[in-house]
């Protein structure tokens, strides 16, 4: 789906080799689909199944300073969001699109919010809702302490 190799910031590219991801990761993502499912989640889109074959799991434990905003840790587990579909069929309502969970942002911290992806490869924080943009370039955003711009 990506390169990083080539796609991303080398910190970037850094930070996901430190969290575990390396060229062909492919993890398998039955259990959190049914899991999703169950609480009421739509299918997964492509989108979604493709990023989170590649990188979900992975986890973001760097905070501190960032480009135009702290970073903030961040998980890529979709299940993180369990409890929050019906704000995602709202979010997505709202915005036109088909958003996906993907994982959260500050988990533990009052200023926690999920994640999600849409079918274009826009990921979102729930809270908002803002956008970092579309990947390749979302990801850098996230683990460089990029602010996500609103969508409203």
């Amino acid at each position: 789906m990506i390169e990083p190799s080539r796609d991303l910031n080398l910190e970037t590219r850094e930070a996901l080799t430190d969290a575990g991801w390396f060229p062909g990761r492919a993890v398998d993502t039955t259990s959190w689909e049914a899991e999703l499912t169950a609480d009421g989640f739509p299918p997964l889109h492509t989108a979604a199944h493709r990023f989170l074959t590649e990188f979900g799991g992975l986890r973001f434990p760097h905070c501190g300073p960032g480009v135009t905003r702290a970073r903030e840790h961040f998980t890529l587990t979709p299940t993180d969001c369990l409890g929050e579909a019906d704000g995602f069929l709202e979010w997505g309502a709202d915005l036109g699109r088909d958003i996906a969970p993907i994982g959260e942002l500050a988990g533990g911290t009052c200023a926690w919010t999920c994640l999600g992806i849409d079918e274009t490869g826009e990921i979102y924080a729930l809270s908002g809702p803002s956008t970092f943009g579309r990947l390749p370039r979302a990801l850098d955003h996230l683990i460089l302490g990029h602010m996500p711009r609103n969508t409203v």
